[in-house]
C-alpha cells in the first residue's frame, strides 16, 4: 500500500464507494472510526491511496471485492443435469445456466446428475480451490430423503463414522427431521466438508437407508433460500463478502 502522502493509486475512500459499499460520505467515516483494514492493517488517514489491483481490503471484518471481473453465481442445480460446462456424452449440462453472464464460468466441485441444489459458478480460480478443496473444511449441507425408518442409533453410527471402499468416513453434524412409521421414509439433514463422490448416497447405503432424493441447501457461509430449481443468480454483496473473507483466512492459514 502507499502512503497517504503519496499521489499514486486511488484514495480508499473512492474505492470502497466504487466497490458499493458506501457512499464516499459514510466511507470517510468508516475509515475514521477505524474500521476499515488495508492488508490486515487499520487505515484511518483519509488521504491514504491503494492499488485496487493488488491490496486487499476489508471493513469490520468482512472482505470487499475490488475486483470487478469476478464473477461469483449461485445455481439451484435441477436433477438430470451433469456437473460440467460440456459433457462429452451429450447429457444436459451447465451451459445453459451461465449465458447471460460474459465471463466464462466453472462450477466449484459437482454435484451428480440426480442430486439437486445449490452449485456455485465462478471465474475467481484461487476462491474455487479453497472451497472445493476438503482440507479448507468448507462445509455443505445435505437434505436426503432416504428409504426406511432411520432411528437415532443410525445418526449416532453416521456421527461416529462408517467404513467405505475409499476409506472411514463420519458426518460433522447429523440429524432426523423425520421418520415415517408407515413406509414412508425418512429425512436426514448431514453436513459434511469431504468432497468425496456421491459420499452421502454411499454413506446412507452403508447404513442400510439409500437415498431417493437428495438436494443440497448450503455450501460455506451460502444458503439456497427459496431460489427455484434451474435458476441461477448473482451472490449478494454479503454473499460475497462472506465467500472472499473465507477465501482469505484459508490463504492465511496456508502461509502460517
Amino acid at each position: 500500500m502507499t502512503g497517504a502522502e503519496s499521489t499514486e493509486g486511488v484514495r480508499l475512500q473512492k474505492v470502497l464507494a466504487n466497490a458499493g459499499v458506501a457512499s464516499r460520505r459514510v466511507a470517510e467515516n468508516l475509515i475514521v472510526e477505524g474500521r476499515v483494514r488495508v492488508n490486515g492493517n487499520i487505515v484511518t488517514e483519509l488521504g491514504s491511496r491503494i492499488d485496487p489491483e493488488k491490496d486487499l481490503v476489508d471493513v469490520d471484518g468482512t472482505a470487499v471485492q475490488l475486483d470487478q471481473s469476478k464473477r461469483y453465481v449461485m445455481l439451484n442445480k435441477p436433477t438430470g443435469v451433469v456437473s460440467s460446462m460440456k459433457d462429452d456424452r451429450g447429457r444436459p449440462d451447465l451451459r445453459r445456466f451461465t449465458k447471460e453472464w460474459p465471463e466464462r464460468l466453472y462450477n466449484v466441485g459437482r454435484l451428480d446428475a440426480e442430486t439437486s441444489g445449490l452449485l456455485v459458478l465462478t471465474n475467481d480460480g484461487e476462491l474455487a480451490h479453497v472451497l472445493a478443496h476438503p482440507s479448507f473444511g468448507v462445509t455443505k449441507v445435505y437434505i436426503a430423503k432416504v428409504d426406511g425408518r432411520v432411528t437415532p442409533q443410525t445418526i449416532q453410527r453416521l456421527l461416529r463414522g462408517v467404513d467405505l471402499e475409499d476409506g472411514p468416513i463420519s458426518a460433522d453434524k447429523a440429524r432426523l427431521l423425520s421418520s415415517s412409521t408407515e413406509g414412508g421414509g425418512s429425512l436426514v439433514e448431514l453436513t459434511l466438508h469431504s468432497g468425496r463422490n456421491r459420499i452421502v448416497r454411499r454413506m446412507m447405503a452403508e447404513v442400510g437407508h439409500p437415498v431417493v432424493e437428495l438436494v443440497r441447501r448450503q455450501f460455506g457461509p451460502l444458503h439456497l433460500g427459496t431460489l427455484p430449481a434451474g435458476r441461477a443468480r448473482e451472490l449478494t454483496k454479503v454473499e460475497r463478502g462472506a465467500l472472499l473473507t473465507l477465501s482469505r483466512q484459508a490463504a492465511g492459514q496456508q502461509e502460517d
